[in-house]
């Protein structure tokens, strides 16, 4: 069993990060993975959208899948359902991503012994007790985390 980077250990994923996948972006005003792609990319990352079902968002162009994307990112964001979670942890280690962040609620044990076992991807579940991972990415807990005072990228 493993547990949640720690505070630190979380603002530093978020400082030597410069590309993030957020997979399940929505163009709906009223879901968090607008708002929070919005309010990341203020901050200066830059953020690849993944959604099969639309082809723009925000004027970017919307890839079907993180395998799809032209670069590697450093975090793969999601935005989905625990029983998706899955397979986005297979293609987050395909795709080479360093952090596969999952929201609030979404836990799904399977998903995070995938990228574990790849040592090179650092898995962070929302608000699953003793799981190695960091904490919901929602505009006030990125804030929480240090986001806000980041210099941009």
């Amino acid at each position: 069993m493993f547990s949640n980077p720690s505070t630190d250990g979380i603002r530093n994923i978020l400082q030597e990060s410069k590309t993030i996948a957020v997979v399940g972006i929505s163009e709906r005003e009223n879901r968090a993975s607008k708002y929070v792609s919005e309010y990341l990319q203020h901050e200066g990352y830059t953020i690849y959208p993944v959604n099969p079902k639309i082809e723009k968002w925000n004027g970017l162009k919307v890839y079907d899948s993180v395998v799809d994307l032209p670069v590697k990112v450093d975090i793969v964001d999601v935005f989905r359902r625990s029983s998706e979670v899955t397979s986005l942890a297979r293609d987050a280690v395909t795709a080479g991503a360093k952090v596969l962040w999952l929201q609030q609620g979404v836990i799904n044990e399977e998903a995070a012994e995938i990228a574990i076992t790849d040592k090179d991807v650092r898995i962070l579940l929302g608000d699953a007790e003793g799981l190695d991972v960091s904490g919901p990415p929602c505009d006030r807990q990125f804030g929480q985390f240090g986001a806000d005072r980041l210099e941009p990228r």
